[in-house]
């Protein structure tokens, strides 16, 4: 007996059908056996056979939340929905936490127009279960497009709900949930839970991908720290300090392969080291090491970098590249010399036209392949790269 007991524990999850025949009293094996019929896209599931084995479970534990949810289902898809959410209510009596339960009450509670009650289990679902974002997602802007779903959101994720970062990451991948995110961080700003730097480049990041151009600036420009606002300009950070956090339209260190970037402050630093570092590892170099975007209005400008060398050897050409991101097509190409030099200073003249709403700036290789002939080897300082307005 003992023997077909473990068996039987051991087989509920994958098996649930041969559990049961080893071991007819386990409710887990019977749940999980109701539960993968219910799920079965490929076949009808016989719902009143199911509804006669999970009442059948109960005579085993009348206390199990889990047979009152099935049972609830089961009416549900039934069309008995009254008993069924009458059976749901149970289930969360005996147990909050219930996922079945707490799923088919929410998704209740935004058709009646119970919203903040709604916010509320949301809130229990996904401290108890943090996986189920998707689950509540699609109800999220009906929510959000009533004040009162809007004011409870906006208080829990006030209060640092857990599932914050997801609701404003999940915002931000569509047209009808990107506004609410960025109107859940202008929100947030001043209170005593701020918006992070990843919220922010969920966000703008968002706006871009979906091709609002100006949103995304906007929102980056309103994020400003007073601190940050003195770094401005066409090119943000064009000393290169210490301290980007990634966002669009701040720098972005790459990932890649032979060499290595680091920013150090012009305050403070060893004559002519501050700026941007970049150590090449006598390797193939390969795509882009540093890139930000810029909203450069339409009209002339100049970029101007003030850069020193030591050793430096580039099989290929090294260069800043200015692509209009929309439509896609390079604006200007900046080359960077080999050899040593110290604070020397380079410019080139480009030109924005009004069908380029959005730039990628990048520092990257002509590299195609990553073939052991070019090895790039030496140090390069960028002390300073900007981009200054030329008159009309």
């Amino acid at each position: 007996m003992a023997s077909s007991i473990g068996l039987s524990r051991f087989l509920e999850t994958e098996t649930p059908a041969a559990s049961l025949g080893l071991d007819p009293f386990n409710v887990d094996a019977l749940i999980a056996e109701i539960s993968s019929d219910l799920n079965d896209t490929n076949n009808a599931p016989d719902l009143d056979a199911l509804l006669a084995k999970a009442r059948g479970g109960l005579a085993f534990d009348l206390a199990d939340a889990r047979l009152y949810s099935l049972i609830g289902e089961i009416k549900f898809r039934q069309g008995e929905k009254d008993e069924a959410y009458q059976l749901f209510d149970q289930a969360r009596k005996l147990s909050k936490t219930e996922i079945h339960a707490l799923q088919r009450s929410i998704g209740r509670k935004i058709e009646t127009g119970d919203l903040r009650r709604a916010v509320g289990e949301i809130d229990i679902l996904l401290r108890r279960w943090p996986d189920q974002f998707s689950a509540i997602a699609e109800g999220l802007p009906t929510i959000l497009s009533h004040p009162n779903g809007y004011q409870a959101v906006l208080t829990a994720i006030r209060a640092e709900a857990p599932w914050r970062a997801s609701l404003i990451s999940d915002l931000s991948k569509t047209p009808e949930g990107i506004d609410f995110a960025n109107r859940l961080l202008l929100d947030l700003t001043g209170s005593s839970a701020p918006p992070n730097s990843g919220e922010l480049t969920a966000v703008t990041s968002g706006y871009i991908s979906q091709k609002e151009y100006g949103s995304a600036y906007r929102l980056f420009l309103f994020s400003l720290t007073d601190e940050e606002r003195k770094l401005g300009g066409y090119i943000f950070n064009s000393t290169f300090e210490p301290g980007s956090s990634g966002k669009p339209f701040e720098w972005q260190i790459r990932d890649q392969s032979g060499l290595e970037v680091a920013f150090a402050a012009s305050e403070g630093a060893v004559e002519g080291e501050g700026g941007a570092t970049v150590r090449f590892l006598n390797t193939p170099v390969k795509n882009t090491a540093l890139q930000q975007y810029t909203a450069l209005p339409p009209g002339s400008y100049r970029i101007s970098l003030i850069a020193s060398a030591r050793n430096l050897k580039l099989p290929k050409e090294l260069f800043w590249s200015i692509r209009c991101v929309d439509p896609a097509g390079e604006v200007a190409r900046f080359s960077i010399p080999e050899g040593t030099y110290n604070r020397q200073n380079l410019s080139q003249e480009f030109s924005v036209e009004p069908s380029c709403p959005l730039q990628l700036l990048k520092l990257q290789t002509a590299a195609i392949a990553e073939s052991w002939r070019f090895r790039y080897i030496g140090t390069l300082v960028m002390h300073k790269l900007s981009i200054e307005r030329l008159p009309s």
